[in-house]
């Protein structure tokens, strides 16, 4: 019996009960049951506080419904015994077969085990990374693209349509400083005092020179040269952004360039559409929003008195895209300089008519910064990009895996500090390596079974009653759970430190369980139904893994 089979149960119970008139509950009232495991063991295997939220509503002492509830679970041949515990808990112990018996439930359903059709219907347009394409992805960029990219896969594995998205920013002085330095270094000069330096400055003027050759940029003006830098350089530059990306296993369903909102009239379109709402007003020379009314702490300018849009307008223009793109909720990530933008945003999304804040239409996501340290020093400075840490130093540090896996391990609204020695470590103290060797184990016992003639040709979850056997099935059990709650809280962390979790349980189990006999001991049911709990195990590290977008090895 899963956890979402008991919840099932009890939430059936109480609203059978309200139905009948047995409790004073309206049916339609009753909300979902939580169960979890008690902090004692000995109190059972799972545990709610149902009674205690809903006693006093019905009109009855908590300890008199959670006792109602109490002796219709007994009832249930899934159940071995329930009892009331302090001012209304109830403590719950379910049938060790009925337990073991989701280790068949993962294995017939294997990859698809853990995801869930919740979130069928719903069309996530998630932005995250968006570096500007004048230089190599920093350290912090880093962080979004894993977590961006694991919370893209586990909204999927809830049901949601999910849109990858990465805004290219090639519109603004950012993209002229570029140019610039592209130009100043292509000359042999130092970057200009607002440039951009580092190593990868040089290469690419350099590599922009060679592969077009038959025009000598350097005996154009100044204005035509640094266009000349300008395209080629940014194509360049993106493009080996786009490539740091996918060997960092992260790819995107749409580019969009900041270029066409302006180009295409959408900046104009939308300001437009707000003032035909009477949101807008003009003051000083400026066009503004009345963002106060929808909750920011002052009006933003939005066409400044010069006549040229402020950065705002494209904002506006770009989330109007994607809701008539067919977005039913926009999730932005952005970098921990960007608290102040997010009053401006929800405001904005309100004037539109929309809901701003968790779960609706438009949600802003702030990360934290990364510091990376090793030997308990900082390590501050790049080879290529000089004075930024970056995404390929952390790659060739410790490679995809342990990269990814460590970005996402933390909350990413709490300051991360990684360990370069540790997680390149191949020692149990190495979260990752924990995980996948916790992976590899279970297919170590695949191929020591195989070779002593065990195989899955019987299972009888009844022999699934030892501690172990039910701490490791109960893990198990936790998984879609786990998932959901990921995906509801856009929390990618819960799936690393739960799988964390399951590699504790199973080395346990490995430890205190035999799966194959020992000397003349002969094969017996036992051993071929921990065979399938062995394999349930792996099959959800694998699932698990899966979604931070990291390898499952089979050896290690």
């Amino acid at each position: 019996m899963t956890p979402e089979q008991l919840k099932e149960l009890i939430f059936n119970i109480i609203h059978d009960a309200a139905m009948s008139g047995a409790i004073a509950l309206d049916p339609n009232a009753v909300p979902e049951v939580k169960v979890e495991r008690p902090r004692v063991r000995e109190h059972g295997d799972w545990a709610t506080n149902v009674a205690m939220q809903l006693g006093k509503k019905a009109g009855m002492n908590p300890r008199d419904f959670a006792q109602l509830v109490v002796e219709k679970l007994v009832a249930d041949k899934g159940v071995d015994h329930a009892e009331v515990a302090g001012p209304g808990f109830i403590n719950i112990t379910v049938n060790a077969a009925a337990a073991g018996e989701l280790a068949r439930t993962i294995l017939e359903q294997g990859t698809q085990y853990g995801r869930s059709s919740a979130r069928a219907g719903e069309v996530v347009n998630l932005e995250y990374v968006s570096a500007n394409p004048t230089g190599p992805i920093h350290i912090g960029g880093a962080r979004w693209a894993a977590v961006g990219d694991s919370l893209a896969r586990i909204l999927e594995a809830s049901g949601a349509n999910v849109v990858r998205e990465y805004y290219f920013n090639d519109h603004g002085s950012q993209i002229d400083r570029f140019a610039k330095s592209l130009l100043a270094r292509a000359r042999g000069l130092e970057a200009p005092e607002d440039g951009y330096g580092g190593q990868y400055i040089e290469d690419i003027a350099n590599a922009v020179m060679a592969e077009n050759a038959s025009i000598d940029p350097l005996k154009l003006d100044d204005p035509a040269a640094q266009e000349f830098f300008r395209e080629h350089g940014v194509t360049r530059m993106f493009g080996e952004i786009k490539k740091e990306l996918a060997d960092f296993r992260v790819e995107f369903d749409v580019f969009f360039h900041e270029d066409s909102l302006h180009e295409s009239g959408a900046v104009d379109q939308s300001i437009a559409d707000l003032r035909d709402k009477g949101v807008i007003y003009e003051n000083e020379g400026a066009t503004w929003l009345r963002s106060t009314d929808f909750g920011d702490d002052k009006d933003r300018v939005i066409i400044k008195s010069d006549g040229n849009a402020a950065y705002f307008a494209g904002d506006i223009a770009y989330y109007l895209n994607k809701r008539e793109r067919g977005a039913d909720h926009v999730i932005i990530m952005l970098g921990a300089d960007h608290h102040g933008y997010i009053g401006r945003m929800y405001a904005m999304a309100r004037a539109f008519g929309d809901t701003a804040g968790k779960g609706e239409n438009l949600e802003l996501l702030i990360g934290q910064l990364v510091n990376l340290v090793k030997n308990g020093q900082p390590v501050r400075m790049s080879k290529r990009a000089g004075t930024i840490v970056v995404l390929s130093d952390l790659v060739e540090a410790a490679g995809v895996d342990a990269a990814r896996y460590s970005l996402v391990r933390a909350a990413m609204d709490t300051t991360l500090e990684i360990d370069l020695g540790l997680i390149s470590s191949r020692t149990n103290e190495n979260p990752v390596y924990y995980v996948q060797y916790a992976h590899a184990r279970t297919k170590s016992v695949d191929a020591n079974a195989l070779s002593h003639g065990v195989t899955r040709d019987a299972f009888d979850p009844a022999l699934l009653d030892t501690p172990a056997d039910g701490e490791l099935v109960a893990k198990l059990a936790q998984f879609p759970e786990i998932v959901a709650q990921s995906a509801q809280l856009r929390e990618p962390h819960r799936v690393a430190r739960y799988l964390e979790e399951l590699a504790g349980a199973y080395h346990a189990w490995y430890g205190a369980s035999r799966v194959t006999p020992r000397g003349d001991e002969p094969v017996s049911d036992m051993h071929r139904t921990r065979l399938w709990l062995n394999d349930a195990a792996g099959q959800v590290l694998a699932n698990g893994l899966s979604l931070l977008g990291v390898s499952a090895p089979e050896k290690m």
